[in-house]
């Protein structure tokens, strides 16, 4: 199975690529998205489809797991990262590619344990999981891959009680 994992922003969209065979874990690709603060909010959303559909195309994944929003105390920013989500949901719907979400809690304790692990602890977790010879960087790529290994390692379960 090939999970294309997204920690959604504005800003800077993490992307992680990961192949699950059985137990074992791979990381096919991971980076950022980044878009320029001051660009038209159009042009910065479209930036991320095409760049998602992109990832898409190559990889063709199996599912698309997507971080949830977190609704912290600035809204603007909430909704900001909500476009954002929308605008890989669409891709991927576009795609036919299923998508699932998953909460920062639920994220973190699929990779580290526990709902409330820092994000180094997640990055370290990660690096890990998936073999790699240093963490993986920036934060948003080491979280988009702990999306992906969190739906990866569900996945088997899905299956079982669809």
């Amino acid at each position: 199975m090939v999970v294309l994992g997204i920690d959604p922003g504005t800003a800077h969209t993490g992307f992680g690529v990961v192949l699950a065979r059985g137990r074992a874990l791979a990381a096919l690709d991971g980076g950022v998205i980044e878009t320029r603060a001051g660009t038209p909010l159009e042009r910065r959303l479209s930036r991320i489809h095409s760049r998602i559909c992109d990832l898409i195309r190559e990889h063709a994944p199996d599912a698309v797991a997507v971080e949830e929003l977190y609704f912290g105390r600035n809204v603007h920013t909430a909704f900001a990262v909500g476009q954002a989500r929308g605008v890989v949901l669409l891709s991927a719907g576009l795609h036919g590619v299923p998508c699932f979400s998953y909460t920062p809690q639920a994220v973190k304790r699929a990779v580290c344990g526990t709902g409330a692990a820092a994000k180094d602890q997640v990055q370290r977790m990660v690096g890990a999981l998936l073999a790699l010879p240093e963490p993986p960087a920036p934060d948003h790529a080491a979280d988009a891959l702990a999306v992906a290994i969190c739906h990866a390692n569900g996945a088997p379960l899905r299956e079982a009680l669809a």
